[in-house]
């Protein structure tokens, strides 16, 4: 069945709507948004390309005159909005979606609208292009892979693929077998381009592995460990992995608490302590047993209170478990966001 089929020319109809007529501009609400195309370029998110994907599995099923069927663009439309909604609520603040994604959520949306014959003639004009790109592939010589560079700070460097697969390594262990970390990189490598800023790489790598929670809960904690680390990167100003954190913190705390005291955010009778040695006594194990959410909530509902940036204020929480009666204090750090002193 070819989703091609009658839809470069179909016969128009007065008062009716054609795929000529299908506006495929990017929109202004969606130029935050960019699709990365097999080949590596990174063009606009055009939400009507998808309008017109969804349009052809319906006149490969119904033929081409059903263009001109009220009932088809009422569907087309709904459906292009539900795969446009799937895809922004995953990345609210904009970002880049690969192809192949925004392909599984137009199957994804035929599937549930009960839509089976449109859903069908789409997986296989999918897999038929494929297997065409496949054989063109066979007949070509490899090519090398084009080198990827990542700017950060107005620096444009290239990308560090090992350093990168040390981080997500690094997240994953103690997890058990169930966590794969050569997934997350190469989820993480498919959603990035030459030129991309470094944050959006972090961020990749965080979104990646928040697509793998549905699959085995322990990736939430994968999830956690990576935002830990873009936040760690946001506060100290360098990258720093978890095995080196027990060492910043140390380093770091002292000048957390005099940042924090001169933003009025810290009591400056904090300062009258050993900073030092409580910079010591921080166990930053303490910072694995997060999950993702309660990462998340817990950066945004006290950045909402406190109104203020991790940077500008502090790089850790304070846990004072009820040790307290006994004259003890216990003190664990975690990168997790801004807390506003109240005592």
């Amino acid at each position: 069945m070819q989703i091609a089929a009658d839809v470069t020319a179909p016969q128009s109809i007065p008062g009716t709507t054609t795929l000529a007529d299908i506006s495929t501009a990017v929109q202004p609400e969606f130029s935050q948004y960019k699709i990365i195309r097999r080949n590596g370029a990174v063009v606009g998110f055009e939400p009507g390309k998808i309008s017109v994907a969804v349009t052809k599995a319906f006149l490969a099923v119904e033929g081409g005159q059903s263009a001109a069927s009220a009932r088809i663009r009422e569907l087309v439309s709904a459906l292009t909005d539900a795969v446009v909604g799937a895809l922004v609520r995953r990345q609210p603040g904009g970002g880049t979606f690969h192809i192949e994604d925004v392909q599984d959520q137009v199957e994804l949306a035929l599937m549930r609208s009960g839509e089976h014959e449109a859903a069908r003639a789409y997986v296989l004009y999918r897999e038929k292009r494929a297997e065409a790109r496949a054989h063109e592939a066979a007949q070509k010589k490899p090519a090398p892979q084009p080198q990827l560079h990542v700017v950060e700070d107005g620096v444009r460097r290239p990308l560090d693929p090992a350093r990168l697969e040390e981080l997500i390594v690094s997240a994953c262990e103690g997890l058990g077998a169930g966590v794969d970390s050569k997934l997350i990189l190469a989820e993480t490598l498919k959603n990035i381009y030459d030129g991309v800023p470094a944050d959006e790489v972090r961020k990749s790598a965080v979104l990646s592995a928040r697509a793998l929670i549905e699959k085995d809960p322990a990736y939430s904690y994968v999830t956690a460990r990576l935002l830990l680390h873009t936040i760690r990167r946001e506060v100290l100003g360098e990258e720093a992995l978890q095995a080196e954190m027990r060492r910043r913190y140390a380093e770091y705390f002292p000048q957390f608490v005099a940042r924090g005291i001169r933003a009025e955010l810290l009591d400056e009778r904090l300062a009258n302590f050993d900073l030092k040695r409580l910079g010591a006594a921080l166990d930053a194990s303490r910072d694995l047993k997060f999950g993702y959410s309660t990462i998340a909530t817990s950066c945004t509902s006290r950045a909402r209170a406190s109104n203020c940036r991790r940077r500008s204020s502090c790089a850790w929480r304070w846990a004072w478990p009820s040790t307290r009666s006994t004259g003890k204090r216990a003190l664990s750090s975690s990168t997790t966001c801004c807390r506003r002193s109240t005592s």
